[in-house]
């Protein structure tokens, strides 16, 4: 059908603003698109090009070397060592089964290694780098480098890791490091961003931990360029880290070697201290361990050997054991009583055996006593009823007193773990901790070192030090950090007169040299080098009415351990003292016939610097020390060699 001219013009009409209306559209998106375009290419072409970068760019932390601990004459006491490895990263991986089957093939990695890195795959995230291995050969990494290109996302690498060349010997002092546990993210507020690095190490005990701040260093970075299988194809820039500060110890190795050899077979501790500079020389706790096994995280069945040993292994005793410290603390009662004048110096007490107060008897060691002493005298025999009437003269808050100015019931600042106060009991203490009075009967114990007192052998060594030179000398353990000395502040005087100091320390050098000291047999007989000492016995347990009556049994009739323990301090030499020690022998049965003898051997190495000479010795004893010390040389001993140091 024919359409009017006037139909054909409207439909017309509709076509063109159809047309118009498309158009416009069109037009409108087309300018829409172009504006996008531009906004993407022109404005935020930046934004663009950084995500582009960062597809292909990867920043990674370069672990700082940890800061190298030495002695006092240079030698290495913990080191780092190349430690080659291979590592995963997840999110460059398409099958991580698949990736480690092949590793694998090419590399030992044994089922616990690989259990541990499927648990820090689980909880990192998928771009931080796992180490599937660690401690491989060369051989090893060559085999990976070949294998390269059918192993995207594995990578050979190197890195460093703690060792310690001596062994046992500083396990106590140094301590050892560890990869970073959860419980150490969870204690940190702020954790530094190379905690997160998996096997990365940090200090867990001893030096190493305290200063781990110093010994730690700063990161590098790195950046590196990636294909798109996540290879590194490149290293674009690196800004280096920062290394850690080394560190010099106060320690001698050869003394501390020599202590722990000498201690060996016991359970012990000794602790040497330069009397001038209050440097600690040597710190021994015997038996000790390897750190080297706690590096990498120690066995289960290695940790329960050392944990389970009858002797204690991993505690500290030269700082962390807490000891009555029997006759050692009989000085202190002394010099109470003389400075604060109830007792005269030659004014002498009569000792019966026993000292009747308070309704019982409060016996000697001696069963029959040991007639009038005066404090000479009776510091020589250690008589106990001298000091119990001392004692109850001069009451036990100015015993107290006078203990803290020497060292005792105080937690000396030192960079190593678990150091212990101690306790020095008074009125005010038993208040505040037990909430009880004062017994007039607890003064007597106290008054021999027994009761509530407690002291390390690092107190013991302090108090020594500090009766030998009269002044306040400050325990040290750091030398030098890179290479910068740490400050010897000037010990000041002591409040007790010269005189009474004087009488002490003749009352100990009679103690090792006079016809009835308790140690005399332990005396050193060379020209100069004369020792001052003390003997002390410490019960660890109560001594019945009934047993005391039909004879205390000997130690070497009980269980090892419920015999005594047996501890010495002295200071050598006499005329010019150089060097005090505290020797401690966990249930050695008696200080005198336990603890003397190997605190004499370690002074002697302190005072001549090797083993020291037979001359030193009493003629009846030379024969077996030559036996002792040929013995000693059979045993497993490092000998480190002097290397430079930034120290």
């Amino acid at each position: 059908m024919r359409r009017s001219p006037k139909e054909t013009e409207v439909a017309a009409g509709l076509v063109t603003r159809r047309g118009v209306v498309l158009g416009g559209i069109q037009l409108g998106f087309m300018g829409v698109l172009g504006l996008r375009m531009r906004q993407m290419q022109v404005t935020e072409a930046d934004s663009y090009r950084l995500l582009a970068e960062e597809n292909r760019i990867n920043v990674r932390l370069i672990p700082p070397s940890r800061g190298i601990i030495y002695d006092r004459h240079g030698i290495a006491i913990a080191e780092n060592a190349q430690n080659y490895r291979v590592v995963i990263v997840r999110e460059d991986v398409e099958d991580v089964d698949e990736a480690i089957a092949k590793v694998r093939r090419l590399v030992n990695i044994d089922d616990r290694e690989l259990e541990r890195a499927l648990r820090e795959m689980s909880r990192r995230s998928p771009f931080v780098p796992i180490t599937l291995a660690d401690q491989l050969a060369w051989e090893d990494v060559a085999e990976l480098a070949i294998n390269a290109p059918a192993l995207p996302g594995i990578t050979p690498d190197v890195g460093l890791s703690r060792i310690y060349p001596l062994g046992p010997d500083f396990a106590h002092i140094v301590g050892y490091v560890g990869p970073v546990s959860e419980r150490d993210l969870a204690q940190l507020q702020n954790p530094d961003p190379l905690l997160q690095i998996p096997e990365f190490q940090i200090g867990k005990i001893g030096v190493e931990t305290k200063l781990e701040d110093q010994l730690r260093g700063k990161a590098g970075t790195k950046r590196i360029e990636v294909n798109a299988g996540g290879r590194v194809m490149r290293e674009l820039s690196r800004d280096e880290f920062t290394a850690g500060q080394d560190l010099q110890l106060t320690i001698d190795h050869g003394l501390q070697n020599y202590a722990q050899v000498r201690l060996a077979n016991e359970s012990a501790g000794a602790v040497v201290i330069d009397i001038e500079s209050g440097d600690l020389l040597a710190m021994a706790s015997a038996p000790s361990f390897d750190p080297n096994l706690f590096v990498r995280g120690i066995s289960t069945k290695d940790y329960n050997a050392l944990r389970d040993h009858e002797y204690r292994p991993l505690f500290n005793k030269a700082v962390q054991g807490l000891y009555p410290p029997g006759s050692t603390f009989k000085m202190m009662t002394g010099l109470a009583a003389l400075r604060a004048g109830v007792i005269g110096p030659r004014e002498t007490v009569y000792c019966p055996g026993f000292m009747s107060f308070g309704g019982r008897r409060f016996h000697c060691w001696k069963r029959g006593g040991h007639g009038h002493m005066d404090f000479n005298n009776a510091l020589m025999q250690s008589c106990d009823v001298y000091f119990y009437e001392a004692a109850n003269r001069v009451g036990v808050d100015r015993l107290a007193d006078l203990c803290h100015e020497f060292g005792l019931g105080e937690r000396h600042d030192l960079p190593l773990s678990a150091i212990q106060e101690g306790i020095v009991p008074s009125t005010k203490w038993k208040a505040q901790v037990r909430g009880e009075r004062w017994n007039p009967g607890e003064t007597l114990n106290t008054a021999i070192g027994q009761g509530d007192v407690l002291a390390s052998p690092l107190q013991l060594a302090v108090m020594t030090a500090r009766i030998a030179s009269g002044r306040a000398v400050v325990p040290r353990l750091i030398k030098s950090i890179d290479g910068v000395d740490t400050p010897v502040a000037e010990a000041p005087p002591l409040a007790v007169d010269p005189g009474i100091l004087a009488m002490a320390q003749k009352g100990m050098w009679n103690v090792s040299n006079g016809s009835r000291g308790t140690a005399r047999r332990s005396r050193i007989v060379a020209d100069g080098i004369e020792m001052a000492g003390k003997t002390g016995t410490s019960q660890v347990r109560n001594i019945t009415a009934a047993e005391r009556a039909r004879g205390v049994t000997r130690n070497d009739q009980l269980p090892w351990n419920r015999r005594d323990h047996g501890l010495f301090v002295a200071f050598a030499p006499f005329d010019k003292p150089k060097y005090a020690i505290a020797t401690i022998v966990e249930h050695g049965g008696g200080g005198s016939s336990a603890a003397a003898p190997p605190a004499r051997d370690i002074l002697l190495y302190a005072l001549y610097g090797d083993i020291p000479p037979l001359e030193a010795y009493p003629s009846e004893q030379r024969e077996r020390i030559k036996a002792m010390h040929e013995e000693m040389a059979l045993r497993p001993r490092l000998k480190p060699e002097a290397k430079p140091s930034r120290a």
